[in-house]
């Protein structure tokens, strides 16, 4: 479902085809049929509301106005393990962003492994979504990202917050982060093609939340605790566990304190 253009269009670089709407069920699945359809690399959806908004494993995600939710059909020529790396890509590219916008007041912060923390809560997600080639390569892959702005859910199951709420001026609006996401996220991924992870590791955990600190990890049917101790060299938690041992972790869901 979608509804209408949005009239007051961001100033974005070349390097994106904006796609703008104020309503539509989700970003990321109107980003995915315009990809099936042969969208190019770089189509950026924008829109004011989501319907149907979601994050990682299903979870929903409230989607009213005056926040960000856009997302961004990507066709990198690598393997889909490679891709992945892409969401601690876009991380650096919405906290240079709010950087640019809002005060110092707002530090922001890396939550392995999709989501930026607001003076240490929840401000952003990042949920990546791909389809592979009958022949085992990667065909595109769509970058969705909700960023709280104006509001932010007060019954979420992580304490949330917004960037007005943690003090960014007033007259900033979702327009103003989307065109500073865009410039910075354009910087990082660049880098990324040209230098490699490493230089996204490293910047991702000079401010990621809890390295070095007690974490639980929760997986299907299991939970870990140790010492968030690194990421490996494609983005993967390595954890610490008690006896020593280090477990490396693909995917799964972070709580500090444990």
């Amino acid at each position: 479902m979608t509804t209408g253009a949005v009239v007051d269009r961001p100033h974005l670089p070349p390097a994106y085809r904006l796609v703008a709407l104020d309503r539509v069920d989700s970003s990321n699945d109107q980003a995915k049929r315009l990809a099936e359809a042969g969208a190019e690399d770089g189509t950026l959806v924008w829109v004011r509301e989501q319907l149907k908004g979601r994050g990682r494993r299903g979870r929903s995600w409230a989607s009213p106005p005056g926040n960000l939710y856009l997302s961004l059909v990507l066709r990198p020529e690598c393997t889909a393990a490679e891709a992945a790396q892409l969401g601690f890509v876009a991380a650096l590219g919405i906290g240079d962003g709010v950087g640019s916008v809002a005060p110092p007041l707002v530090e922001v912060r890396y939550k392995w492994p999709n989501d930026v923390l607001f003076n240490g809560r929840k401000g952003a997600g990042i949920l990546l979504e791909s389809r592979m080639s009958p022949a085992g390569g990667l065909e595109w892959l769509v970058l969705g990202l909700g960023v709280n702005v104006a509001s932010f859910p007060e019954d979420a199951d992580l304490a949330a917050t917004s960037l007005r709420f943690e003090g960014a001026p007033q007259d900033v609006d979702e327009v103003d982060l989307l065109e500073a996401f865009a410039r910075h996220f354009l910087t990082w991924v660049n880098r990324w093609r040209e230098d490699g992870f490493e230089p996204i590791r490293e910047t991702w955990l000079h401010h990621a939340q809890g390295l070095g600190e007690p974490i639980e990890v929760h997986l299907p049917g299991e939970t870990l605790s140790g010492r968030f101790r690194d990421l490996d060299e494609s983005g993967v938690l390595l954890l610490e566990q008690a006896d020593g041992q280090v477990r490396s972790i693909a995917a799964g869901d972070v709580y500090f304190g444990a």
